[in-house]
């Protein structure tokens, strides 16, 4: 099987091999730019031929184009995936009605934030250390108790401590 020739580009001049089922034609590389060439070219070929001046213009023309999209109507159109689901479930505006707003108080103090999500914080630990070890999660937890005690300058056996992380850890965390 022999090789197909080399052929100049016409737009870059490089040369190139053309592709083996289009040697007789082929007169551009693949390079992007050389292909954008080539498609001008063969388009500006297609308007110089005196049949295709008008292709475009006139009532027949208009009448040819209505035709084929009644033909082949959609063809233009986007297709919609049949398996198309929504991102996020559609929001269902609810208007109260007369009613007086009173906020609940909640406390955004740090000690009770962790108090009543200690969940939150064993799974955040267990995150932390890569481990879902009690034995881990337990040091860690007072390795993080001294170090809040040392930002909130609280001394161990005040009274406004928050509920101790360790047991907490240890009620909450499942048995190994």
């Amino acid at each position: 099987m022999k090789g197909s020739p080399k052929r100049k580009c016409l737009c870059c001049g490089d040369f190139f091999a053309p592709d083996h089922r289009n040697v007789g034609h082929q007169r551009y590389c693949w390079k992007s730019a050389c292909r954008k060439e080539s498609k001008a070219q063969s388009q500006r070929r297609w308007l110089q031929r005196p049949e295709n001046q008008n292709y475009f213009r006139g009532p027949e023309n208009r009448q040819r184009v209505k035709d084929w999209r009644k033909a082949h109507p959609g063809y233009g159109r986007k297709k919609k995936s049949r398996t198309q689901v929504p991102l996020q479930d559609f929001f269902q505006a609810q208007v109260a009605h007369n009613e007086e707003l009173n906020p609940k108080v909640t406390s955004d103090a740090l000690q009770d934030l962790f108090s009543m999500q200690p969940a939150v914080v064993v799974g955040l630990i267990s995150m932390m250390t890569g481990s879902a070890l009690q034995e881990d999660i337990a040091s860690t937890v007072g390795v993080l108790l001294r170090k809040g005690r040392e930002i909130l300058d609280m001394k161990p056996g005040s009274e406004n401590q928050t509920t101790s992380l360790s047991a907490t850890t240890a009620n909450c965390a499942a048995p190994v």
